[in-house]
């Protein structure tokens, strides 16, 4: 990658440089701030996106990606400017500003470049391509992601946000036009070879290096995210700190398999600091995406739905395994939150909520985080004396603000509210009990709360995308059991419903939902977190319909992503991109390859189906090459490496769900953390026919003494039922039965 760098995209800044500087590095016209001739309409106007919608009035005459914008570069012989974002992304509001609603630059985009606007939420696959391009030509990138292609659609150079003009001898968006545009005209010989170049290595990148599974790779995966580990704050690496769910899943997986402490103790001293830090929403739950600094004190404000429900899975695995009632707190409070803004009447969740918004003090600002922030004097105002005194020590709040870093001082003055010291010190400090400081604070922020509510909220993008529903099904489903809430069970129930009757078209998985469109194929993550959302409900409810669509959309996801070689594509066989690629990164979204392969695993135990474990296991194996250089690249195929490694754990309950003693045995299964056991109900009904029929062992499972009964089994062998809770906890923490 780096000989590539240098090669195509070094030499090519370097020509369009050449070219600017030979103009004088002049800009000819008149920069009109922003103006627009007129406030005609796009071809953008009719898109559903959110972000698409956003840019329907720019000057510039935007497409959206489709047959017909690249059939007029083709009759046009022009090049094609394609710029990816969405809509809850702050730089992308700024470029947009700056140069989208600048005349003079839209006026030379649309004389000399077919422009098209991509959501990157709508369309992940475009997006992942063209991100390999910008790494391979820049070694970096980001949203806005801006590159420049032929009609083909063969990227030829890439950026992330410009400038729109020259500034400190460095060439500016429109100066980048101009020497494109002539290079276009006097050397495409140039920039082919840097298409073809580029076109080529992203393909390759597609190939994988198999080998056999070695556990070696858990260890090392272990070893280097611990080296990574910063244990003041805790996290990994420095500033910007980013929650990365998987990593924290792989961790607490790793403890309970191998015993390894440190593992736990990482893990859950990270989720404390991270719920204590200004990156949790204190008055109004959830998180925002990721900290700035390493104290995970100021964050960056956007709250993304994928990153709520992996948070709270993973908060719920921590109050699984020692009982800490912090952990149920934040579970609980990031759940209402999604439940209060984020899901639509019908039951989808929404997909995230913008960074910025108007500032309440002064509202012709509009800036990062506005808000979510107070000031102290705001504070003494909203709150009684007492409320105000305990609410300031709890939250660190200062007369003049508290950020740790302020380079845009877009918080002076104002405070990003943390948990500054525990209730017991806050308590000590103001002279009062613990329990009546904790009544204080309780009605302190439902105070602030609804002051807050009398803000412009910052915007809301509605659309719901399968893939972040299939995640946020999981976590409801898991909440619904470990702290036996039927609430969100319904919750989780209603979502399903939603997708599987408005996301399914002629038998085909969509990926968005918006304004009663269903559109663009689904990928393997809409397809693999969808699945895997389905299988945790089935493990809440025991309703057999959930398993059978889990199975349905698994076998349709194999028909569509199998690599012949191991694993799967990202992208559909009939999505005709340049390339199909197969994401190889657990990131702050989990690869839909290592969702998959925890799916398979999951379904071969619940119905002895070999084939999905045999290609579970390829999957896993194809992955090799990154696993045994670097696994913490993929915790989540760590993790799960881990579930195939292990012996299949199947927990039989025997009787009626809706009996007591039946409720109590699932109860003493949940509250444990045991995540490589597979739960099954034998009802007596259809779903024990159903599972009968694929595991054999089933049928010599009955009450014992006309009560509901417990096994607990390894690879299809169990040991001596039970019928008492306290019984059925011995034999799940691993001890000796009398």
């Amino acid at each position: 990658m780096k000989k590539l760098k240098k090669i195509s995209h070094n030499a090519l800044f370097l020509f369009l440089s050449t070219l600017f500087i030979l103009s004088g590095g002049q800009v000819h016209g008149k920069n009109t701030g922003g103006s627009m001739k007129n406030m005609q309409a796009n071809h953008l106007l009719h898109e559903k996106s959110p972000y698409l919608q956003q840019h329907a009035y720019n000057p510039v005459d935007w497409y959206p990606w489709g047959d017909e914008a690249l059939a007029l570069a083709r009759k046009e012989d022009k090049p094609i400017f394609l710029s990816i974002g969405y809509s809850t992304c702050h730089w992308c509001h700024v470029m947009a500003h700056e140069s989208f609603e600048d005349q003079e630059i839209a006026d030379f985009l649309n004389a000399n470049f077919i422009c098209i606007k991509v959501d990157r939420e709508e369309r992940p696959g475009i997006d992942q391509i063209y991100m390999a391009a910008a790494r391979a030509m820049t070694g970096g990138g980001g949203w806005p992601l801006s590159l420049f292609l032929f009609p083909d659609t063969k990227p030829f150079y890439a950026g992330t946000y410009f400038p729109p003009r020259a500034a400190f001898g460095r060439p500016g968006f429109m100066e980048i036009l101009q020497a494109i545009h002539t290079a276009w005209r006097t050397d495409r010989v140039t920039l082919s070879l840097t298409a073809d170049q580029v076109t080529a290595h992203i393909q390759k990148t597609t190939e994988t290096t198999g080998a056999a599974i070695d556990t070696a790779w858990l260890k090392k995966g272990f070893s280097q995210i611990a080296e990574s580990y910063e244990p003041k704050y805790g996290g990994f690496g420095q500033s910007p700190k980013f929650p990365r769910p998987v990593v924290m899943d792989f961790l607490l997986r790793y403890y309970k398999s191998n015993g390894e402490t440190e593992a736990r103790d990482m893990s859950l001293f990270t989720l404390e600091r991270m719920a204590a830090g200004g990156m949790y929403d204190h008055i109004g739950g959830g998180f925002h995406r990721y900290s700035v600094d390493g104290q995970w004190r100021i964050p960056h404000f956007e709250k993304m739905l994928y990153d709520q429900s992996q948070l709270v899975s993973q908060y719920l695995s921590a109050y699984q395994l020692n009982g800490n009632p912090l952990y149920k707190q934040i579970a609980v409070e990031t759940l209402e939150y999604v439940l209060r803004d984020m899901q639509d009447a019908n039951g989808g969740f929404y997909s995230a909520e913008d960074a910025d918004s108007e500032n309440p003090y002064d509202p012709e600002e509009h800036s990062e985080g506005a808000y979510y922030l107070w000031t102290e004097n705001e504070i003494d105002t909203v709150l009684s004396k007492e409320e105000a005194r305990i609410a300031k020590l709890f939250y660190g709040v200062q007369k003049d603000g508290n950020a740790l870093h302020d380079p845009q001082k877009e918080f002076t003055g104002r405070n990003i509210l943390y948990q500054q010291y525990d209730l017991t010190e806050v308590a000590r400090k103001a002279g009062v009990s613990e329990e009546q400081a904790g009544k204080l604070l309780q009605t302190a922020r439902e105070k602030l709360l609804n002051k807050r509510k009398k803000r412009t909220a910052p915007h809301l993008d509605d659309k719901i995308i399968t893939a972040w529903n299939g995640l946020m099904i999981s976590a409801f489903a898991k909440a619904a059991v470990v702290l036996d809430e039927e609430r969100y069970l319904h919750a989780a129930d209603k979502a399903a419903d939603f997708l599987l009757t408005n996301l399914i078209q002629d038998d085909e998985l969509k990926r968005r939902y918006r304004d009663g469109e269903a559109k663009y194929p689904a990928g393997l993550d809409d397809y693999s977190f969808l699945i895997h959302g389905l299988l945790d409900l089935y493990s809440a409810s025991h309703d057999l319909s959930r398993l059978q669509q889990a199975i349905k959309l698994t076998e349709k996801q194999l028909a569509e992503f199998t690599d012949e070689k191991g694993g799967f594509y990202d992208t559909p066989q009939a999505a005709g991109l340049l390339a199909r690629l197969k994401e190889a990164y657990d990131g702050a979204e989990p690869s839909g390859n290592s969702v998959a392969a925890l799916n398979l695993l999951r379904l071969a135990t619940l119905t002895n189906n070999q084939k999905w474990a045999e290609v579970a296991e390829k999957s896993i194996s194809s992955f090799a090459g990154i696993l045994a250089k670097y696994p913490p690249a993929m915790p989540l195929m760590l993790s799960a490496m881990d579930f195939q490694m292990d012996k299949p754990k199947q927990i039989v309950i025997v009787g009626n769900k809706d009996d007591v003693e039946t409720e109590l045995l699932l109860r003493e299964v949940h509250s444990r953390y045991l995540p490589n056991a597979i739960l099954m109900l034998a009802d007596g009904g259809e779903n024990q026919q159903f599972l009968e029929k694929e595991l054999p062992f089933l049928q010599t499972a009955t009450k014992i003494d006309g009560k509901a009964t417990a096994y607990v089994c390894e690879n299809f062998t169990c040991k001596m039922p039970v019928n008492s809770p306290n019984k059925l906890g011995l034999l799940l923490d691993g001890k000796a039965v009398q």
